[in-house]
């Protein structure tokens, strides 16, 4: 029997979020599905535009957020890891 791969526990959010890139430029608005320690699924008009390397943040303040790491793109939805 193969070991299986444990997921983080993801908690459902639906709560509106921006999206920044490096240094602060190109604000855009999505919304964080749900999201766990380790990482987010978002939902955003054009995802498969977005960069590889990205901050996710609640507040518009380019100065928060966390730093995230795009891992799959599907439609309008997209996989962060949290780096």
């Amino acid at each position: 029997m193969a070991a299986q791969k444990k997921r983080e526990t993801r908690k459902l959010l639906g709560r509106q979020a921006w999206i920044t890139l490096d240094g602060g430029f190109a604000a855009r608005q999505c919304v964080v599905h749900d999201i766990s320690s380790a990482g987010a699924k978002i939902r955003i008009e054009g995802a498969i535009s977005l960069p590889a390397r990205l901050r996710l943040a609640f507040a518009r303040d380019a100065r928060t957020g966390r730093t995230c790491q795009v891992i799959w793109r599907r439609d309008n939805s997209a996989g962060v890891k949290f780096v």
